[in-house]
């Protein structure tokens, strides 16, 4: 269905009332949008991003090492910001010179910051969104204008070239001690303000009080975003749920608003408003009772799987929000995903009770306009060919928590509720592998599990090992009373044999647990096994663990 048969004329969001036009004279409006064909022919080797890439690999990367206990707490153990403020200075303290939504939380942080940019943009608004991790290239983390392309290779080297002197030199006074992030988020806002944007996205790296991005002040804030909390980063921020709670809580700003995805624990909640309330904030909730979301069913769009949602919010209680969407069809997929455009869509409306101007028509084009990479992706057939996997049902999904690996069940649920299901998995040596296993393992369409290793933030030395994944899935099926068959035993050395076609009775209900360190080869032995086990049934052959294992699979794509 078409976007105009959603909206008249007069209610299509700014930019494509003044950017529609009409091709061969026919009534056909032409919309500008992302289209994953053209994201990865635009990611080739970028050499010309060599002096930079170079230059960022030169300081401490937190993302490849680890980050050291307590690190993220608002304590003496905690990332010094002081060194923060004192490079933004040298730089002319480019953050100030743009308004910026600043948004934290366990999960739910990147999709809720795409959510939000591409409704600023489908207003005409110039938007700056830097997240991260990134999939296929650094370019990602910082996209600008108001078609949010990836900062062309072009833009983020010639600016690279124009700081890099006042770079070294705050380097220098601070002997080598600013990070890879702390650098990448400098040269970040430098850019948006140098590309003079009218509002900034800014996802938090870790925790938030004393993350990198937390430079910003209460003038420049327009709202303050926490999505979820959970057990993520535990020994970096505390220790605890709720010194995590108390650590995302250190963006909330003096006097402005503060928007709470969740839903939360009643107690986390009410560290998160206690700290609101000191700040004398003002908080809208997208779990609070006046808020509605449903998910009615399933249909394709421009080729790609979509869900078809109703979202209403009316907020009476600190501001006045009132939006109602029906028929909203989202290519992000599973309630999770509902919740973060909620989340989105009541820090729009924030916004707009703050005078700017955001239609309902700009808030559903985009929500419905909004992809991620590796945020449950179904490969479309011709992808699943380039990987040498004809005919295979392909999910990525970068899920590494408890919660994101149980809201990974229920998108497959959702999507193929008849599916036998096989997992390849890689994963960093910092999460909580029992809780991840025990997600799927509850699971009784999950035919068998590939632990395989992918580099983590281009190194291994947070890489865990395949041997040792195959560790933790053991305990946890032995935790949860499964008996699984793994390739330590001589029972799982017959059924090699047989090439994985339709193992004998005694076998059926097991769950196979494989290890194979080359990722290439667990894909192809996942869906060999997946096609003699399951006969005619539908099935799903799910990449998830880490967004980069989704990397790793992307990247085999553009050859």
């Amino acid at each position: 269905m078409r976007f105009q048969q959603f909206l008249s004329q007069s209610q299509w969001p700014a930019f494509l009332r003044r950017k529609a036009f009409y091709a061969d004279g026919s009534r056909t409006l032409s919309l500008r949008k992302l289209d994953f064909k053209q994201l990865f022919s635009s990611y080739r080797d970028e050499p010309e991003l060599k002096d930079f890439v170079d230059y960022l690999d030169s300081l401490k990367n937190y993302e490849k090492s680890g980050v050291p206990k307590d690190a993220g707490t608002d304590s003496d153990e905690g990332f010094d910001l002081g060194r923060m403020r004192r490079l933004m200075d040298r730089l002319g303290n480019p953050h100030a010179k743009f308004k910026a939504i600043h948004i934290a939380g366990t999960k739910g942080k990147g999709s809720t910051a795409a959510f939000l940019s591409n409704i600023l943009r489908a207003e005409g608004y110039s938007v700056g969104c830097y997240t991260s991790p990134h999939i296929m290239t650094i370019r990602e983390r910082m996209s600008m204008g108001k078609f949010g392309e990836p900062v062309s290779a072009m833009v983020l080297n010639c600016h690279f070239h124009q700081i890099r002197q006042k770079l070294d030199e705050a380097i220098r006074l601070e002997n080598g001690c600013l990070s890879h992030f702390e650098v990448l988020t400098a040269f970040a806002f430098s850019l948006f303000a140098q590309e003079n944007i009218n509002i900034a996205v800014i996802e938090a790296g870790l925790g938030g009080a004393r993350d990198a991005t937390n430079i910003i002040c209460s003038s420049g804030l327009a709202a303050s975003v926490i999505t979820s909390i959970g057990e993520e980063h535990l020994m970096a921020l505390g220790g605890s749920l709720e010194s995590i709670a108390m650590a995302k809580a250190g963006i909330i700003k003096h006097g402005r608003p503060l928007v709470l995805g969740g839903p939360f624990l009643p107690h986390i909640e009410r560290i998160l408003r206690n700290k609101a309330s000191l700040m004398h904030s003002p908080v809208v909730s997208a779990s609070d009772s006046g808020i509605r979301t449903i998910i009615k069913g399933l249909s394709m769009c421009n080729g790609r799987l979509c869900q078809l949602c109703d979202i209403m919010i009316q907020v009476e209680k600190d501001f006045q929000l009132f939006i109602e969407i029906s028929d909203l069809k989202m290519h992000m997929l599973g309630s999770h995903q509902l919740q973060n455009a909620a989340t989105a869509a009541c820090a729009a409306l924030c916004l707009r009770n703050q005078g700017w101007r955001i239609s309902d028509g700009s808030i559903r084009f985009g929500l419905e306009n909004t992809y991620l990479l590796g945020r449950s992706q179904f490969l479309a057939s011709k992808e699943a060919e380039v990987l040498g996997l004809p005919g295979a049902t392909i999910l990525l999904d970068g899920a590494h928590t408890k919660e994101s690996a149980k809201a990974l069940v229920d998108t497959v649920r959702m999507t193929f509720p008849k599916a036998r299901m096989v997992l390849v998995v890689a994963m960093a040596s910092d999460k909580d592998h029992l809780e991840f296993a025990r997600q799927f393992l509850l699971d009784k369409r999950l035919e068998a599990v590939f632990l395989t290793e992918a580099d983590i933030a281009g190194g291994k030395s947070r890489t865990t090992t395949a041997s040792l994944l195959r560790d933790y899935w053991l305990q946890a099926s032995g935790e949860l009373g499964i008996n699984p068959l793994h390739d330590g035993m001589a029972e799982y050395q017959q059924l090699l044999k047989n090439q994985f076609i339709y193992p004998d009775k005694e076998l059926e209900g097991r769950i196979i647990l494989l290890t194979e360190k080359s990722l290439e080869h667990s894909l192809r032995v996942a869906n060999d096994f997946l096609e003699g086990r399951t006969k005619n049934q539908s099935r799903v052959l799910v990449v998830t663990g880490s967004l980069h294992i989704v990397s790793s699979v992307l990247a085999r794509l553009r050859g």
